[in-house]
């Protein structure tokens, strides 16, 4: 059993015998206190056998418990004006919630209720995979999600936990029984995978005593410890395209696979992805691709923590005729970032960004739940809130720019869903023999003007 304190948010940190980790941040600001509990029973964690397994369990974990009916529950958490939520990752599946502060102890214990004893009734089961299985449909009728999809699944390979489809099939769906749900909830919501986290109008000593009530009779095996098969960077560009005809518009997926969340380099990367695109408009492609070129409904990058090589892709939304030349213009501004690097001007406002909105990010409990939970985590220290702006300042441009050499348009997976197939736009538009190689063959092809092709 350890405690620990640190400044900036000053969380206290407690750990009880069973490993489970408690983390409390105190906050006077709102007579309210958030709930979150993060387990490590993500997508990672099912097993090769039953993909959609962890999303399964985070529909079904607040469906009833075995000391309270499922019209019980909703009552309990209705009665306070508590929404509680369930949501799962790669890495983990999360309970949350914010309550009054004087219904914090009630809270808690619903909380810790539904964690520890879901009773999975049967037909609740059944009714979430018919509702999981309308989501399917929906999905596979959804440019976007098909797009994004496929990408994973080609930056890691379908039999990746990281290139996995979160949601299986529905073939799969109907493989997962009341009993895997109960088996995998039983191996993997244990103690010791267990991060409690409370934000809010709460004294830390009573809400480290109030979980530890709860919780310190919790037993349960230790999960066997995550091996993620390695990440092999692409040496060649790959392209699909899932053709939706009956679409008005083509999503675009494009990206590549960087670094470890642990790895030196990525506040470099996470600089460089600021720059690149992250808040759509305030950056490049925004900048060049919809607001100079107008020829996207959106576009922006993406760069995601992970535990093996993460993926850093830029999403795009075009209509169909113009999806070489939005590709086209995509590379052009990668290819740009590698050759040329990032300028004085660019690093020197992204900082200044970055460290600026730290404080709107944490001026919420919930804000401040899902940053202590990140940290922990990713093993970032209690002191994480206040090294982070330091962090930032120590980039240079140079790493700036080593991070960018790492992508290359020659090396990029692309994954294309919509009204478009390789070698055609929208039904009705002409055909290309091959996608155009650079922005202004792009150009040429979509005016109809003379190509070399």
């Amino acid at each position: 059993m350890s405690h620990a304190t640190a400044r900036g948010l000053s969380p206290v940190r407690h750990v009880l015998a069973n490993g489970a980790v408690i983390l409390v941040k105190r906050s006077t600001v709102t007579p309210a206190v958030t709930i979150n509990a993060s387990c490590h029973a993500g997508i990672v964690h099912e097993p090769p056998a039953a993909p959609g397994l962890a999303h399964f369990l985070a529909q079904t974990i607040d469906r009833g418990t075995e000391r309270r009916t499922p019209g019980d529950l909703a009552d309990a958490l209705d009665g306070r004006g508590v929404a509680l939520a369930t949501s799962v990752n790669r890495h983990a599946l999360a309970l949350s919630c914010s309550c009054l502060a004087e219904d914090f102890d009630a809270t808690l214990d619903i909380v810790v209720d539904v964690l520890r004893r879901p009773s999975f009734l049967e037909d609740e089961v059944a009714r979430k995979r018919a509702e999981i299985a309308t989501t399917l449909g929906q999905d596979a009728d959804n440019p976007a999600v098909q797009a994004v999809e496929g990408l994973f699944e080609l930056l890691y390979g379908a039999s990746h936990p990281y290139g996995r489809r979160s949601k299986g099939t529905v073939e799969q769906l109907e493989r997962i029984s009341r009993e895997t749900l109960a088996g995998f909830h039983r191996e993997r919501i244990v103690p010791s995978a267990l991060s409690l986290v409370m934000v809010g109008d709460v004294d830390p000593v009573r809400a480290i005593d109030a979980a530890a009530r709860l919780l310190e009779d919790w037993q349960g095996a230790t999960p066997r410890a995550l091996a993620l098969p390695p990440v092999e960077h692409a040496r060649a560009r790959r392209r699909v395209v899932r053709p939706m005809m009956n679409k008005s518009q083509a999503d675009l997926a494009y990206g590549f696979t960087t670094v470890t969340r642990s790895d030196p380099a990525y506040d470099a990367f996470w600089v460089m992805n600021t720059i690149l695109g992250q808040f759509g408009l305030g950056g490049r492609l925004g900048d060049n691709i919809r607001e100079r070129q107008g020829m996207a409904y959106y576009v922006f990058s993406s760069f995601d923590a992970a535990l093996v090589g993460a993926p850093l892709f830029v999403r795009a939304g075009v209509d169909g005729s113009r999806v070489d030349r939005a590709i086209a213009a995509i590379d052009e501004e990668i290819a740009a970032l590698t050759r040329d690097g990032v300028t004085d001007a660019e690093l020197d406002d992204t900082k200044r960004y970055l460290k600026g909105s730290m404080p709107r990010h944490l001026e919420t409990n919930a804000g401040i739940a899902t940053f202590l939970q990140s940290a922990e985590f990713f093993g970032l220290g209690l002191d994480h809130d206040e090294r982070l702006p330091s962090l930032i300042d120590a980039v240079t441009r140079e790493e700036v720019h080593e991070a960018a050499r790492r992508l290359a348009p020659d090396r990029a997976a692309i994954v294309i869903a919509g009204p478009y197939r390789d070698g055609s736009a929208q039904a009705g538009c002409r055909r290309l023999r091959k996608a155009p190689a650079t922005l202004d063959e792009a150009r040429r092809a979509e005016s109809g003007g003379p190509r070399r092709l």
